[in-house]
């Protein structure tokens, strides 16, 4: 995919979440039972970075359960932000994606305004825990999605992990049937990547968003080449239980 091709989609989605925030928001209230197991293994003292916070629900819940370390929300959308809130605690950023790697460093350092429950001040260099779920979807071309994963390796601890969850729309016959041509946004088939597609929305008015589906194999390459190791992979979510594909990356 050239670089042209990919800004549009980008901005494509920033529309799309600047115009839906708030409706898709409200589609977004509660967990999914994968991610409330998640949030029952994390330690009070683990510092956790989630990378495509959203309406902050994740961090929100963790930090309702007492949770000690920095926790730090990024997400390149003001309008789900606003929804976000505030919560003591956590601290919610405005941050793109696409652009990881040039703003790494604001990352780096959480500021001691969450030592309102810590004695301590809570700072950190890196972290122990980072999250990305139903975010890398939404991210064009091989390359930046690379180059986002080398930078998530960058910002972990040694021994952190990184868990990250994909849409799978295609295993759900209602969501194909959202499937879009590319002529709509001006592109065509030869402009995008294999599975890429234009999905349209039908929620507090029509919109459309850019999405990719990963299989497990495309996503555990783009692990070893950001070097990481997979220690495991499965699907989750919905009604038919497949509308999520979960994986759990050490460092390699």
């Amino acid at each position: 995919m050239d670089s042209s091709t990919a800004a549009r989609l980008l901005q494509l989605n920033r529309e799309f979440y600047d115009r839906f925030g708030e409706s898709f928001s409200a589609t977004r209230r509660r967990l999914q039972p994968v991610v409330k197991k998640i949030l029952a293994l994390i330690h009070e003292d683990d510092s956790v970075l989630d990378l495509g916070c959203g309406n902050g629900l994740f961090l929100r819940e963790l930090a309702e359960r007492g949770h000690k370390a920095a926790l730090l929300g990024v997400d390149f959308s003001l309008s789900l932000l606003r929804q976000a809130g505030t919560t003591p605690g956590v601290i919610f950023r405005e941050v793109d994606l696409a652009q990881l790697s040039v703003v790494s460093d604001q990352l780096s350092v959480v500021s001691d305004q969450l030592s309102v429950i810590s004695h301590q001040s809570l700072i950190t260099d890196s972290w122990s825990l980072i999250t990305c779920f139903a975010t890398l979807h939404h991210i064009p071309s091989h390359e930046i999605r690379l180059e986002i994963l080398k930078t998530v390796r960058k910002l972990m601890k040694p021994n952190g992990r990184f868990i990250l969850s994909n849409w799978q729309f295609l295993n759900s016959e209602k969501l194909r049937a959202r499937i879009q041509p590319w002529n709509r946004v001006g592109l065509s088939d030869d402009d995008v990547d294999e599975g890429d597609y234009l999905l349209d929305w039908r929620s507090g008015g029509r919109g459309l968003r850019y999405a990719h589906q990963f299989s497990a194999g495309e996503l555990s390459g783009l692990a070893g080449q950001a070097g990481f190791k997979v220690e495991a992979s499965f699907v989750s979510d919905g009604e038919n239980g497949r509308l999520g594909l979960y994986q759990v990356w050490a460092r390699g």
